[in-house]
């Protein structure tokens, strides 16, 4: 299914209605991939029509974060999952909504642990991470800015 998108409000990336697109992901094994370049694109996008600076160290987040958010949504939640991409000032949001109302927490640091590191490694990397159950589901939203630190330093969140 193609995606939705919307236009700017406002003055393009601060006003009441930001640049958006939604894309229904059927759950099966190609919408991991699917949703990366849903996520390069958008941002290619935001880039080109809007000349807004998008770092590569901050494309290259988002895909990663769309990734594992995209993977946990198959993973628990077997089904439809939604992925919308949003522009919100100097931010973009990855909102990724699945069936399963369970919410996800990370667990807590152990070496010897082998894969289920994905919701740590969003959460080490976005400026901002919250999760929300719905009336079906739940709302899994990550905030990544799309450009570096003035200083060339790192950002993303502290870690716990």
């Amino acid at each position: 299914m193609d995606p939705v998108t919307s236009g700017p409000g406002g003055d393009g990336v601060t006003g009441p209605e930001p640049m958006h697109e939604t894309v229904p992901l059927d759950g099966q094994g190609a919408c991991i991939a699917e949703a990366r370049r849903h996520a390069a694109d958008f941002l290619a996008r935001v880039q080109r029509e809007y000349g807004l600076p998008v770092s590569d160290r901050a494309m290259d987040l988002t895909r990663l974060v769309v990734s594992e958010l995209v993977t946990n949504a198959r993973k628990y939640a077997p089904g439809p999952v939604l992925l919308e991409l949003r522009l919100v000032g100097g931010l973009v949001e990855v909102v990724v909504w699945d069936s399963d109302p369970a919410l996800p927490m990370a667990r807590p640091a152990d070496p010897g642990r082998i894969g289920q590191h994905g919701l740590e490694i969003v959460m080490a990397v976005v400026q901002g991470f919250e999760v929300q159950r719905e009336p079906v589901g739940k709302r899994v939203t990550a905030r990544i800015a799309l450009a570096d630190d003035p200083d060339d330093t790192l950002s993303g969140a502290s870690p716990r």
